[in-house]
């Protein structure tokens, strides 16, 4: 039967990760890697039984890889501390895991709670996320964003979702758009995309439409309408700043 490791990479994650490591409790092993927290981030791990390594931050992608490489077993499930792997997930992965898998990956399904809410609309759900891998045929990929596990042979999908405490207010929700659309519009200059007013005309009010009506914002009241315009806002931030930035790069050419 194999046997899993946690891995959890943090920066200042005292309030999250406690629950995190709590909700890890079925698995053989839980490793936190910590940037340099400056709160009780390690402590707290610590205390809760955790194997914690302290390692500059080096970027999502290696953080993450490095992580891995830590495990005394193969099998990895990689967890964010604003994540909590609910009991379902867990028997779920355990049953999984009672025979060699078929699989070298496995995709969950990731539901966001904000605004009050479970939101199992828009864009938010079912956020499918491969977070349990063979580190022996697996390994993260990507960028500055949306960093992801590849697997050999692809990967298979569990039922059971992964459940998520991503913002703490509407403020948090802005203050991580502005952040994440800095990253994004980086990585898409580099890799030679830029902006026109297509995109900042066009692609806003289409991601609004696609999560409100096609993905089925509507449903969720004022939640659904609020998180659909923040979508919206998202994409158009992400696009303006590339524009800023391949402005200012023509500038000093």
């Amino acid at each position: 039967m194999p046997r899993v490791t946690v891995t959890i990479i943090t920066l200042n994650e005292a309030e999250h990760i406690a629950a995190a490591i709590d909700s890890a409790a079925w698995a053989d092993e839980v490793i936190v890697v910590d940037a340099g927290s400056t709160d009780s981030t390690t402590q707290i791990a610590a205390d809760k039984g955790a194997r914690v390594t302290i390692r500059p931050w080096t970027g999502y992608v290696d953080q993450k890889n490095h992580a891995a490489s830590l495990a005394r077993n193969d099998w990895i499930f990689s967890l964010d501390a604003d994540e909590r792997i609910p009991p379902r997930l867990a028997s779920e992965i355990r049953a999984l895991l009672q025979a060699e898998p078929a699989r070298r990956g496995y995709r969950v399904p990731r539901v966001t709670f904000h605004l009050g809410r479970w939101i199992r609309t828009t864009d938010f759900y079912p956020d499918y996320q491969t977070r349990l891998y063979d580190r022996r045929a697996a390994q993260w990929q990507g960028h500055y964003v949306h960093e992801s596990v590849r697997v050999d042979g692809g990967a298979g999908q569990l039922r059971n979702d992964l459940e998520h405490y991503s913002f703490r207010d509407l403020s948090d929700q802005v203050a991580r758009l502005n952040h994440y659309a800095t990253l994004a519009a980086r990585q898409m200059h580099e890799a030679g995309r830029r902006a026109t007013a297509f995109d900042l005309v066009v692609h806003p009010p289409a991601a609004f439409l696609r999560n409100y009506v096609l993905r089925r914002g509507i449903l969720d009241g004022g939640a659904g309408l609020v998180i659909s315009a923040m979508n919206a806002y998202g994409v158009f931030l992400k696009f303006a700043k590339l524009w800023e930035l391949q402005k200012a790069v023509g500038s000093r050419q």
